[in-house]
């Protein structure tokens, strides 16, 4: 009788955790569920808290602040109301987030508001020094023409190739500003201790900023900070849509304004028809309507 081969134990069930990606944005305005779905609440290590942000946390545990996700309820949607009003002025949007968790994030929110974006490294003078920058912008744009018209297909091969890294060098660096023609009236910035730099020139400048601003940064810098995870995935395309969001509700309220200004009234496009008496055939010498029925209404005196 033949032995009975030996049957391998089957392993235990990994268990499957959901991935930042799948996390879904809720639809409509931000609530106390939402902010705690995506972890918004989580700040870093008491360690390495700064004192500024007293005010904002609501308790410790296990050695981690714990953000007031009131506070932060609140605040996001101040910041939200001041985006929407900039947007609706004509104002331009620049969104900045370098750090690995917030470049995609950045990326399709900026794509889908219609705004510009720095995801990859914030260049020194981008908003300081901006007509450099224009002229960096511009020499990507004569290279890609040139490229288009097949320009590169005329010079030698090493030659075509270095203009070719050049072209994926700048636009690695300047394709989200590509078409900022002018400086951007607002940022939404998430991270701004990694992004010192950007806050640095904004402030200088005077350009107005919004701020996801965890538990170790100085709110004090941000017009408009919002309290809450900077470091999260969740937490960052939970705040960053919800800006995007507000940056459409400008636009559509910009173009509904736009539209009311140029549209003509309807009272002013109807005229009173013009009424035009043609002259009576009346014999010479006979009386008029007028004089006829002057005549009818004298009293007869006996």
């Amino acid at each position: 009788m033949a032995t009975p081969a030996p049957t391998t134990p089957e392993a235990p069930p990994v268990e499957q955790r959901p991935s930042p990606q799948s996390f879904l944005i809720p639809e409509g305005p931000i609530t106390m569920k939402s902010l705690l779905e995506a972890g918004v609440h989580f700040g870093h290590q008491k360690r390495r808290w700064n004192p500024k942000m007293k005010q904002y946390i609501f308790a410790h545990r296990n050695g981690i602040h714990i953000i007031d996700l009131q506070k932060t309820l609140r605040m996001v949607e101040d910041a939200a109301r001041f985006m929407t009003e900039t947007v609706a002025q004509g104002a331009k949007v620049l969104l900045v987030g370098t750090k690995k968790q917030a470049h995609d994030t950045i990326t399709s929110e900026a794509e889908r508001s219609g705004s510009f974006y720095v995801t990859t490294r914030w260049l020194g003078g981008t908003l300081t020094n901006f007509k450099t920058i224009q002229s960096r912008i511009d020499y990507l744009v004569e290279l890609e023409t040139r490229k288009a018209k097949g320009d590169f297909a005329r010079v030698t091969k090493r030659e075509s190739l270095k203009l070719q890294a050049r072209i994926e060098r700048l636009n690695r660096h300047l394709s989200g500003i590509k078409e900022m023609t002018e400086m951007p009236g607002l940022l939404f910035i998430v991270d701004i201790g990694k992004e010192h730099i950007a806050v640095a020139e904004a402030r200088k400048v005077g350009i107005p900023i919004i701020a996801l601003v965890d538990s170790d940064c100085d709110p004090d810098l941000i017009d408009y900070p919002i309290p809450g995870n900077d470091d999260a995935i969740r937490s960052i395309r939970l705040i960053t849509n919800k800006m995007a969001s507000a940056i459409i509700e400008g636009q559509n309220q910009r173009i509904a304004l736009e539209t009311e200004e140029v549209e003509i009234p309807i009272e002013d496009t109807i005229q009173e028809p013009e009424i035009i008496v043609a002259p009576s055939a009346v014999a010479p010498g006979a009386p008029t309507q007028s004089e006829a029925a002057a005549a009818d209404s004298t009293p007869v005196v006996a």
